[in-house]
């Protein structure tokens, strides 16, 4: 009897009543791919942002096979900006989210630090999903500030793009 109720103990829910975490929304599925008309929208608005505030960036935008569209490099940007800047787009748009959220993932360190070696994957803040009617169409990077600039300045890109 004592080893039944043991049993039943050990095979019992933990945290009955405990408060879970409501599992995150999917993300959006693809659509069909940006187009060139589309993605100079988009590059035009996040080159302005980029203007605005006198950082000099590299803005990439890729379509949903991450391939790029469009580029722009404005003026006295690092060199290194250039490939950061495709590989955030094309990660944004691989992994169908920003890429601050696997930024952070990896910041929490442990089995998160997987992340590391995934091939082609830039998991730094400044790339997101170009997002149109519920369907991801894209993504956009960029890259030459610290990285949070580097996200205002995709985000003004992919806001164009609606």
């Amino acid at each position: 009897m004592i080893a039944a109720l043991g049993a039943a103990l050990l095979l019992a829910p933990i945290g009955v009543g405990a408060q879970t975490t409501p599992a995150a929304p999917p993300p959006p599925p693809y659509g069909m791919s940006i187009g060139f008309e589309a993605a100079k929208k988009a590059l035009a608005a996040a080159e302005a942002e980029a203007k605005k505030n006198n950082w000099p960036v590299a803005i990439a935008i890729v379509d949903t096979g991450g391939h790029l569209v469009a580029f722009s490099k404005l003026d006295n940007t690092q060199n290194a900006s250039v490939a950061i800047a495709i590989g955030k787009a094309t990660t944004a748009n691989n992994f169908k989210r920003p890429t601050k959220a696997l930024q952070d993932a990896i910041a929490q360190g442990g089995a998160n630090l997987r992340l590391l070696a995934v091939k082609d994957a830039t998991p730094l803040e400044g790339g997101v999903p170009i997002v149109v009617d519920g369907k991801i169409i894209g993504g956009i990077g960029a890259s030459g500030v610290m990285a949070n600039q580097d996200a205002e300045v995709a985000m003004a890109g992919a806001n164009a793009a609606k």
